[in-house]
């Protein structure tokens, strides 16, 4: 079996972990979330939720995989002696790799979208774009094209290994998806009318504040930091004894909210400045920007051109960053479960993604996919989101708060006692009671329950 590999450098974890988790979740889910949900309120609820779910649920995984040095399943059943835990590990591959094939279908999109804007194909008006993506949706085979294109550019950062490519791939990555991403918004907040946008981010009104923004907010936050995919624990067995698994945790959650509220700053200030609402859900990227771009640069054609490259650049950016870490998960089980090469084990994962994107793709318009009456597409993400995730997410609570000996959880949090001890009561507490629950509320809420 090939020697395991680990992270080079602290700057490496943090952006590597951290790409992990900024996706088009921040790009593209946060801000219409924000808008449907009453802007400041929903993002200062979002933070807090980030304090009280994300970062103890993070160092949770960090625990587990630091610990046992090795892929999510094997992980788990290391620190449990051999009881069904090991089902955990399972249960996050496979989410990782479903979420993966279908979340291929939608970076896929977004590089097309990067080519259409340098070939100016989703310039016109509202009625043209729309329809430009509903048939280029349902086209049989250009989304496919492009979806596996993106797995199999994933692929050849993976193959490399943890420095020389996933590592290596996220120091130049995440550079360049901020530097885009501040040139946008600060575009974004040039525009005549902007500041009106600025103001529906950063200025709460917390009369918009109910039962249900509350839970949005909790959802978005747990969804935002990959919790509950096996991604955490699979790049924390990469994690070196002496990483800080605090420190790094926060500042993992300091980059992914800083690059949720920036893409904000780009969205609703363009989105003001035309007097489009940005709470469009899902068609926003597709349908309601390219038009929002157009005409807030109108006066200037050439500067809206270079925006809509650069934004779509930025999603391209953005997907990848997270593809790579849930093309890892997959590989690294194979690797060392099936005492493979990466080179082949890399490939069953691209094989099984591929197929996933594949059918989600032409479920979509294409072929009539259906199961249980939402087609493909929708079904895989209704499966992850609503059951998949949340119940991976408690699990892991469950076993770091109560099965793992609290020597070991506590050995792992401070790095064999030589770190400071003062906020590892505070998170137990919070992985033991406050987690669980909130997981739990995700999950009944996402059921339409709550």
């Amino acid at each position: 079996m090939e020697q395991r590999g680990n992270f080079g450098s602290k700057l490496g974890i943090v952006l590597a972990t951290a790409g992990s988790a900024v996706g088009l979740g921040n790009v593209w889910r946060f801000p219409y979330m924000t808008g449907q949900n009453g802007g400041a309120a929903f993002l200062l609820l979002y933070i807090a939720c980030i304090l009280l779910l994300g970062v103890p649920g993070m160092i949770s995984e960090f625990i587990v995989g630091r610990h046992a040095q090795t892929n999510a399943a094997r992980a788990y059943d290391k620190l449990s002696g051999g009881r069904p835990w090991r089902f955990v590990g399972y249960l996050g591959i496979l989410t990782s790799t479903i979420i993966l094939g279908f979340y291929a279908v939608v970076a896929g999109w977004c590089l097309h979208y990067l080519y259409a804007s340098v070939a100016r194909q989703v310039q016109g008006d509202s009625h043209y774009v729309q329809e430009y993506f509903m048939t280029f949706s349902s086209n049989a085979w250009k989304p496919v094209v492009c979806g596996l294109l993106f797995i199999l550019l994933t692929h050849l950062i993976v193959v490399r290994g943890i420095r020389k490519g996933i590592e290596k791939a996220s120091k130049w990555l995440m550079p360049i998806l901020l530097f885009l991403l501040v040139l946008l918004v600060i575009a974004s907040c040039s525009l005549p009318g902007a500041i009106e946008g600025v103001k529906f981010l950063l200025q709460p009104d917390f009369s918009k504040i109910n039962s249900d923004v509350m839970l949005e907010a909790l959802g978005q936050a747990f969804f935002s930091l990959s919790l509950g995919t096996a991604c955490l624990c699979t790049y924390a067995s990469y994690f070196s004894k002496t990483t800080n698994l605090l420190h790094s945790a926060g500042q993992i959650a300091l980059i992914d909210t800083l690059i949720a509220i920036l893409s904000g700053l780009l969205i609703f200030p363009a989105a003001a400045s035309v007097g489009i609402s940005a709470d469009s859900g899902p068609s926003l990227i597709f349908i309601t920007l390219p038009n929002v771009f157009q005409q807030a640069f109108g006066s200037i054609p050439v500067v809206g051109y270079v925006v809509s490259i650069m934004f779509y650049a930025l999603l391209v950016f953005a997907a990848l960053t997270s593809t790579i870490s849930m093309h890892e998960i997959g590989t690294a089980f194979f690797t060392e479960e099936l005492k493979l090469p990466r080179k082949y084990s890399a490939w069953i994962i691209t094989i099984v993604a591929a197929v996933i994107c594949l059918l989600c793709s032409w479920s979509l318009g294409a072929i009539n996919i259906k199961i249980m009456g939402l087609s493909l597409m929708d079904f895989c993400d209704q499966l992850t989101a609503n059951l998949l995730l949340p119940l991976g997410g408690v699990l892991v609570c469950l076993f770091v708060g109560w099965y793992i000996p609290r020597q070991v959880v506590h050995d792992e949090f401070t790095n064999g006692g030589q770190l400071n001890t003062a906020f590892y009561q505070v998170f137990l507490f919070a992985v033991r009671y406050i987690c669980p629950l909130c997981i739990l509320l995700i999950f009944l809420h996402q059921l339409g329950i709550l």
